[in-house]
C-alpha cells in the first residue's frame, strides 16, 4: 500500500513552519573564577539542541574584551549547530578599543598560569551546559584569545581540538608533553608584524616536541586581527594602521578551515 505523499503546497508550509520555529538563543551567563565576577554569553540553536547533545566551543575574545564581534562569532557557531560559549576574561563589562587599556588588561594574564585558569572556568561553564556533548569540544580565540586557547590546551584539558586565529604563540611547556589531549589548528597571517616567522617556528618546535598533533596555515598578504571585520576602524582610531587589519579571503578561508577541522575531531553531528 503506497503511502500518500504530503501535496507540496502542504509540504511547504510544514517546513516553513519548522523552520520558523528553530532560532538561536543566546543568554548571559554570570560565573565567577578567583573572586572575579564574570559574565559569559552563551548562543545555541533551540532546535538543534531538542534533538540530542551537540559538540560544544568554547570561544575566547581579543584583547579588546567580550565584545560584539566575539558574541557574533558564538552565534555563528550556533547556526552551525554547536553550542557556543563566549567567555569572559576580564571581568564583567570590561570591554575597550583603546589599544593601551587592551595592552593593559592582557599583559595581567601573558605568562602567567591566570591565562589558563580564566579560560579554564569558561571552559567549565560550557561543560555545565546539559546540551553539550562533554566528549566533543574544542576551544577557539582570536589573537589574545588563541594564546589563551593554547595554554588551556597545555595543562590537559578535555578539549577535542583547539583553533587558534592570529593568536600569539604560548610554546608548549616540557610538562605538555603526552597530556595534551587537543589536536591544534593555527591560522596565522603570514604578514603579520605581531608575531615573526622565528616565534612561530619556536611554537611548532615545541608542539612536536610535544608529540602534539597540530597544522599551521599562514595566509598571504594578511595581518594581525585579520578576522576582525572591525579591525580596520580600530587600527585607525588607535594607531596600528599596517599591524592590525580585516582580510576578507584570509576570514573567509580560515573560518571554513576550522569547519574541515571540527568535522574531523568531531566526527559527525
Amino acid at each position: 500500500m503506497k503511502t500518500p505523499r504530503m501535496p507540496a503546497v502542504t509540504a511547504a508550509v510544514f517546513l516553513a513552519a519548522n523552520a520558523a520555529t528553530a532560532k538561536v538563543v543566546t543568554k548571559s551567563v554570570p560565573y565567577e573564577h578567583a573572586g572575579t565576577k564574570l559574565v559569559g554569553f552563551l548562543a545555541y540553536d533551540d532546535a538543534k539542541t531538542a534533538k540530542g547533545k551537540l559538540p560544544g566551543v568554547l570561544v575566547l575574545p581579543e584583547w579588546w574584551g567580550l565584545n560584539a564581534y566575539v558574541k557574533s562569532r558564538a552565534e555563528q557557531l550556533a547556526a552551525m549547530g554547536y553550542v557556543a560559549f563566549a567567555a569572559d576574561m576580564y571581568g564583567q563589562g570590561v570591554v575597550t578599543e583603546d589599544p593601551k587599556k587592551a595592552g593593559e588588561l592582557a599583559g595581567q594574564f601573558h605568562g602567567k598560569p591566570l591565562m589558563a585558569e580564566r579560560a579554564q572556568a569558561g571552559l567549565e561553564q560550557l561543560l555545565k551546559m546539559d546540551r553539550v556533548d562533554p566528549k566533543r569540544v574544542a576551544a577557539i580565540g582570536f589573537c589574545f584569545g588563541g594564546s589563551a586557547a593554547q595554554a588551556l590546551a597545555y595543562t590537559g584539558a578535555p578539549l577535542a581540538g583547539v583553533v587558534s586565529f592570529h593568536g600569539g604563540p604560548v610554546n608548549a611547556p616540557a610538562s605538555a608533553a603526552g597530556s595534551v589531549k587537543a589536536k591544534f589548528l593555527i591560522l596565522n597571517g603570514a604578514d603579520d608584524p605581531m608575531v615573526k616567522p622565528e616565534a612561530r617556528a619556536a611554537l611548532e618546535k615545541s608542539l612536536e616536541d610535544a608529540k602534539v598533533d597540530y597544522e599551521s596555515v599562514d595566509y598571504a598578504g594578511a595581518v594581525h586581527a585579520f578576522t576582525n571585520p572591525d579591525a580596520d576602524r580600530l587600527a585607525a582610531a588607535g594607531g596600528m594602521k599596517g599591524m592590525i587589519g580585516y582580510n576578507e579571503p584570509a576570514a573567509r578561508r580560515s573560518w571554513k578551515a576550522m569547519q574541515v577541522f571540527f568535522e574531523e575531531i568531531f566526527g559527525g553531528r
